[in-house]
This record gives C-alpha cells, sequence and structure tokens, in this order.
C-alpha cells in the first residue's frame, strides 16, 4: 500500500472524532448564513414595496412593481450561480482551504453592504441593494462546493453522508433563523411606534422608521459568518487534495495526524512525492465522459428540477397563507405587522416541515442510502403536488362574501398539511441528497469543479423558480392578478406543472449509483487507476510496506 493510500485508508477507517464535529459545525455557520441570506429577503419585500413604491392616489399598500421584486428576490440567485461556478473551479486549481475563507469574507462584507444600501429614490437604493446582493450571492455559491467537498474528504466512509448533510441541514436552521430575526425585529419596533393599520392611516401605517428593520435584518447575516472566520482560515488542507493532487504525502501525512491525532509519518516515506489519483484526464475529455458523463448529468439535472419546485414553492407561500387566512389584507395591517405575520408564517413552515425534513435525513442517508432517499423524496413531492392540483377547490373553499380575499369553507388544515408534506420530503429527500452525491462521485482533482456545476445547474433551476413561477402563479383572471402582474396560470395548474417536475427528477435519479459506504476513491475509480499502476510502483510498496 502507497503512503497515500494508508493516509486515505486511514481517514475512511477513522472513528468519528471532536475535529469531525468541530469541521461540520465551521462549514455548517456557512450554510446557515448562505439560507439566512437567501430566504430572509422574502420576509420584508412587502415592506420595501411599502416603503418605496407607495402611491396616495391608489388607496393600496405600496407593492414593488413586477420587475423590481424578481430583480430583488432573484439576483442573489443569480451570484450563486456565478460562485458555484467559479470556486468550484478555483477549489480544484489551488486548493479547497485556500479559497474557502473568501467565501466566508465575501458574504460578511456584502451582508454588511446590503443593509446599508444607500440612494435618494426609490430606484437608487433598489439598485445598490441588488448590487450588493448579486455580490453576496457569488460568496453563497463558493460555499456549496468547497464546504460539501471538504465534508466529504474529512469524513470517514461510514458516516460520511452524515455529516455532509448535517453541513447542509444548517440550511434549514438559516430558514428559521432568518424568520426568527424578523420577528423580533419587527415586534420591537412595532412595539415602540404603535403605527395604525394602512385603513386606519395610510401614512402612519408605515413610518419612517421602518426603513430600519430591513437593513437591520439584512445585516445582521454577517453575524453567523464571522463567528466562525477565524477558525475556518486554520483548517488545514483536506488529505485528499494534498495526496492526490497536489501530490505531496508529507504535508498530508502531517495535516491529518494534526486532525486524527494520529503520526503518519513513522509509517510512511514523507520524503516522496508519489504519483497518484489516477490519470490526470480532463473534465471535458472522453475519458470523463465514459466514466462519469452519465453521473454528471443525473447530478445537474436532478438538482435543476429538484431547484425549480424547491424555490417557486416559497413563493407560493404568501398566497397560500393569504388564502386560508394566515395573512389578512394588506389593508387591515400596518407595515411593521405585515412584516410579523410574513415571518410568523414562514417560521412555523420551517419548523414543523423543513428543519425536520433535514435532519431526518441526517439521521438515516447511511441507513437506508442517498439513492433511496431522493427516490422516496421525489414520489412523495409529485404525489402531493398532484393531490393539491386535483383537490385544490375542495380544499381551498369558495371566496368569503365579507372578504374575497379570503376563502371559506374547503378544508384549510388539510391544505396546509399537504403543503407542508411537500416541504418536509423536499428536505428528506433530493434538496440533502443532491448536495451529497456529487462531493462523493468524482475524482479528487475534478470534485469541487463538478459539484459546483451540479450545484449551479440547480440554481438555474432556482431562477426558473422564482422568475417564472412569480408569473405563471398569478391568477387567471384579469383584474385578480398582483398589481402590476399580467395574467398568469394560477395556483392549480402551477402545482400541476410541478408535479410533473418531481416527476421527472424521479426518473432523472436512475442516472446516478448509490454511494452509501463506500470510498470517496473507489466511486471515483481512483481505487482502480491504482491498481492498475501498482506494477510499476512495486519497489516503492515494498519499501514502505507497514507491518500488520
Amino acid at each position: 500500500m502507497t503512503g497515500a493510500e494508508e493516509i486515505l485508508s486511514s481517514l475512511d477507517k477513522a472513528k468519528t472524532q471532536w475535529y469531525h464535529f468541530k469541521t461540520i459545525v465551521i462549514a455548517g455557520m456557512g450554510f446557515f448564513t448562505d439560507a439566512y441570506d437567501l430566504f430572509c429577503i422574502s420576509t420584508v419585500t412587502r415592506l420595501l414595496g411599502r416603503l418605496y413604491y407607495y402611491d396616495p392616489l391608489s388607496g393600496k399598500p405600496g407593492v414593488l412593481p413586477p420587475n423590481v421584486s424578481a430583480a430583488v428576490n432573484g439576483v442573489a440567485l443569480c451570484g450563486t450561480l456565478v460562485g458555484q461556478l467559479l470556486f468550484g473551479w478555483l477549489g480544484d486549481k489551488l486548493g479547497r482551504k485556500r479559497v474557502y475563507g473568501w467565501t466566508l469574507l465575501l458574504m460578511i462584507l456584502t451582508s454588511l453592504a446590503s443593509g446599508m444600501s444607500f440612494g435618494h429614490s426609490a430606484k437608487a437604493v433598489m439598485s445598490t441593494l441588488c448590487f450588493f446582493r448579486f455580490w453576496l450571492g457569488v460568496g453563497i455559491g463558493g460555499d456549496y462546493p468547497l464546504s460539501a467537498t471538504i465534508m466529504s474528504e474529512y469524513a470517514n466512509k461510514k458516516t460520511r453522508g452524515a455529516f455532509i448533510a448535517a453541513v447542509f441541514g444548517m440550511q434549514g436552521m438559516g430558514i428559521l433563523g432568518g424568520a426568527t430575526c424578523s420577528i423580533v425585529i419587527s415586534s420591537m419596533f412595532r412595539s415602540a411606534l404603535n403605527s395604525p393599520s394602512f385603513v386606519v392611516n395610510q401614512i402612519a401605517s408605515t413610518p419612517p422608521q421602518a426603513d430600519f428593520v430591513w437593513r437591520i435584518v439584512l445585516a445582521l447575516g454577517a453575524f453567523p459568518a464571522a463567528l466562525t472566520f477565524y477558525y475556518r482560515m486554520k483548517m488545514p488542507e483536506t488529505a485528499r487534495y494534498t495526496a492526490l493532487v497536489a501530490k505531496n504525502n508529507k504535508q498530508a501525512a502531517l495535516d491529518m495526524g494534526r486532525v486524527l491525532q494520529v503520526d503518519f509519518t513513522g509509517v510512511i516515506d514523507v520524503t516522496t512525492a508519489v504519483n497518484g489519483g489516477g490519470p490526470d484526464y480532463g473534465l471535458w475529455s472522453r475519458q470523463f465522459v465514459k466514466q462519469h458523463g452519465a453521473q454528471l448529468l443525473g447530478c445537474a439535472s436532478t438538482w435543476f428540477l429538484l431547484d425549480i419546485a424547491f424555490y417557486s414553492q416559497n413563493l407560493f407561500q404568501k398566497d397560500i397563507f393569504s388564502a386560508i387566512g394566515w395573512l389578512p389584507a394588506a389593508k387591515t395591517m400596518s407595515a411593521l405587522e405585515e412584516v410579523f405575520r410574513v415571518s410568523r408564517a414562514q417560521a412555523l413552515i420551517a419548523l414543523v416541515s423543513t428543519v425536520p425534513g433535514y435532519w431526518v435525513t441526517v439521521a438515516l442517508v447511511d441507513v437506508i442510502g442517498r439513492w433511496v432517499i431522493q427516490m422516496i423524496g421525489f414520489f412523495f413531492m409529485t404525489l402531493f403536488m398532484f393531490v393539491l392540483t386535483f383537490q385544490y377547490y375542495t380544499l381551498r373553499g369558495t371566496p368569503c362574501v365579507d372578504n374575497p380575499a379570503q376563502y371559506c369553507g374547503g378544508n384549510h388544515t388539510a391544505f396546509l398539511t399537504l403543503y407542508a408534506l411537500t416541504f418536509f420530503f423536499a428536505n428528506f429527500g433530493p434538496n440533502v441528497t443532491t448536495f451529497i452525491i456529487p462531493a462523493e462521485l468524482f475524482p479528487a482533482r475534478l470534485r469541487s469543479t463538478c459539484h459546483g456545476i451540479s450545484a449551479a445547474s440547480g440554481k438555474a433551476g432556482a431562477i426558473v423558480g422564482a422568475f417564472g413561477f412569480l408569473y405563471a402563479a398569478q391568477d387567471q383572471v384579469e383584474g385578480k392578478q398582483d398589481h402590476g402582474y399580467p395574467t398568469g396560470i394560477g395556483l392549480k395548474n402551477s402545482f400541476l406543472l410541478l408535479s410533473v417536475i418531481n416527476a421527472a427528477g424521479f426518473f432523472c435519479t436512475f442516472l446516478v449509483p448509490e454511494t452509501k459506504g463506500r470510498s470517496l476513491e473507489d466511486l471515483s475509480g481512483e481505487n482502480d487507476a491504482e491498481q492498475q499502476r501498482a506494477p510499476y510502483n512495486e519497489s516503492y510498496m515494498d519499501k514502505n510496506s507497514i507491518p500488520e
């Protein structure tokens, strides 16, 4: 066994140690920040409309124009796509550790800058906000391939899936954290200002001090990232990158000795750099397409389809909550009350369905496997979306006589339960597994790049979901759609379209293999390449053989 193989074998067999949990926290806090920053904007977009786009002649609370709303909600997703491709590539070219801190620093600076968006007009404020959120998205995007790759390369093969899932599971905590911060801050301002509802006093319902609310919420996204910046910068490079890509066994032994508290320098030749990691074929080579092309297609397509459904469902929340009475008509609330109610509804959905889904996956992913969980998730997402489609009017009810914006009759509890279950099975399903699998399948020298490509495909789907369904979900009846929007296909037909998309994700899952319980080198084919080179390494192996 070569020196590199001895180190990697020790990593695969290592018992779970404190350093594994420390790495989960360091990488996980990045994902907490990612989710906080991406999803907290939905709690304050209505406030932005009231503050910057109120028209006294309309007699209605201000709302963001369609193009501004799409930009504010979607520009961070565009930045995320860029960051996933860029930092995924840099993670393979320069090393995981070397660029890992850059992503966090970018998130810290742009979170703070988003809260300080400036300008003398609504257009100027929204433009600077979008500029900073784009670069925030770039930093968020870089965290995806780097965190997944680092965690997969540190972990042992027995609990690797749970460790990667635990990092990604912090996304659920970030969604909940963003909603909670909005609840707390809006409550503090409501208590201090005691502003009336819009129908009582149109001007006083949106006090100027409310401008601080959205700024504080966005800027607080820098705090969790800053907490772990020092520890992220002190992390050693992963042994797999050092041994298989940098091809420096001595440094790999020293780094992993620190991590696993084992002295490798006495059992390998630390003065010799050994070629390893398989043949150096490139990403666009025929050999890569032959060995990993279908796998990369499977990872990218399932993530693309999943994110169309996942991100569009978040857009539907305000419509669903309004329909079942969780959100009263905007006129009956003050601006700060609206922030509170939107945030509370988002927090409840996260608490009862989103967060549990993540952590059930953590518990079971190394028991029943990634592939099975992904199939289960897509299947039930499809099923529940079909039920919502064909029982839509029965569950929703009919417009109330005294308040046509809400619906009476129907079964709102069942409606909300089915909607929540689609979130649960998204997270106990493809939302987590599409993050895990690309970090396990590909060779070390291409692992971060391939994960970045897969994740970027997902964010392309998120952009389709966020932009496309923002328009598609509008009411089919002229005059009933949101102000400034054209008519769409309606919520019922949107659910039907999402059912088809989820079903497509189910069938695309057949393109990816099960990765549970296998070493990264076995999955990527690097072990096969080492065995083919074995005759040429016999003298080295004899020299460095390790007694049983």
